[in-house]
């Protein structure tokens, strides 16, 4: 256990800022999860209402800095794709 005031501080905060960031990250796989589900059930309905939410959660864990950049964009593009190629 850390033995300065400031460092027993960052524990709590890094404690504070991985449940955070974690939370952000589970929501954005449990979208992308759910629009995948609804790939395979071949309800593209479903799927496209799904994407749009799965891109929030993408857009969201961008703005917090848990997800890069362009593995946001890699992964609302490789979304998107297969959603279009439904029938």
């Amino acid at each position: 256990m850390a033995n300065m005031k400031n460092a027993e501080k960052r524990v709590l905060v890094n404690a504070k800022k991985q449940e955070r960031n974690n939370s952000y990250s589970a929501s954005m796989k449990t979208a992308c999860k759910n629009v995948e589900k609804s790939i395979a059930n071949k309800d593209k309905e479903q799927a496209s209402s799904n994407l749009k939410t799965a891109i929030k959660r993408i857009d969201k864990a961008v703005s917090a800095k848990v997800v890069a950049k362009n593995t946001a964009a890699r992964k609302k593009s490789r979304l998107t794709k297969k959603v279009n190629q439904m029938d």
